[in-house]
């Protein structure tokens, strides 16, 4: 009777430690995924910057880059911008601008980002592409193009990214992060594609349509309706 008791002791304290532990995976993973590792930010245009050369009487100048990746400021004017850091860029107009104004400082800041674009495509409120004028991340994205439609599949939504010249395909889970998991709520960066997919139903709903539609221009081809107005009694 013992021996029981201790078998019974030993199985209801593993059984509690399987329990402890699939208590603890279940909430790993509901915090949003660490910032990727992201290079330096290459300008481009139509991003927009702020120069300031210092000291008194000092320079301040809100300039764009224009198509061909240059901007003008005063002095030295053209500089290329495209391509480049805001540090390289400070550092250039600096150097060919000390030769008017002795110990020029130069600081160049990132006013909008509009070189750096993404795209939301699918089953969305309005299917688009639109800069990242600050940090975003997947559901920031949805909303800003009206959220997902009536027949996404949620749990199926691709953030396509392109990395070192090759593609990723992320998946994400609209549902889950709806719960509380916000595990695939990636942060985004300049250039990925968003896909919101149908749902398996809708998918063959809409492969029926494609078939029909011809089939229907030709039922309707030639045929006119006649309406005859008859004036002046019967």
């Amino acid at each position: 009777m013992q021996r029981s008791s201790r078998l019974v002791l030993v199985l209801f304290l593993l059984a509690l430690s399987v329990g402890l532990g699939a208590c603890s995976t279940t909430s790993v993973g509901l915090a949003p995924p660490p910032a990727p590792k992201t290079l330096p930010y290459r300008i481009g245009p139509p991003d927009r910057l702020e120069i300031t050369v210092l000291p008194e009487p000092a320079i301040s100048r809100n300039v764009v880059v224009r198509p061909d990746g240059m901007i003008s400021i005063d002095l030295v004017g053209d500089i290329p911008a495209s391509g480049r850091t805001a540090e390289d860029v400070a550092a250039d107009i600096q150097n060919r601008i000390s030769r008017y104004k002795r110990d020029a400082s130069v600081t160049v800041a990132l006013q909008a980002s509009l070189s750096s674009e993404i795209t939301v495509l699918g089953e969305v409120g309005g299917q688009g592409t639109f800069p990242l004028t600050r940090e975003t991340r997947l559901v920031e994205a949805i909303g800003n193009v009206g959220g997902v439609g009536r027949f996404a599949a949620k749990d199926r939504i691709r953030l396509i990214r392109l990395i070192d010249g090759k593609t990723h395909v992320l998946v994400a889970d609209l549902s889950s992060i709806e719960q509380g998991d916000l595990s695939t709520n990636y942060l985004l960066q300049g250039g990925d594609v968003i896909v919101v997919p149908p749902t398996g139903m809708a998918s063959t709903g809409y492969a029926i349509q494609s078939i029909l539609f011809p089939i229907q221009q030709l039922i309707g081809f030639g045929t006119t309706v006649t309406t005859k107005v008859v004036t002046g009694g019967l």
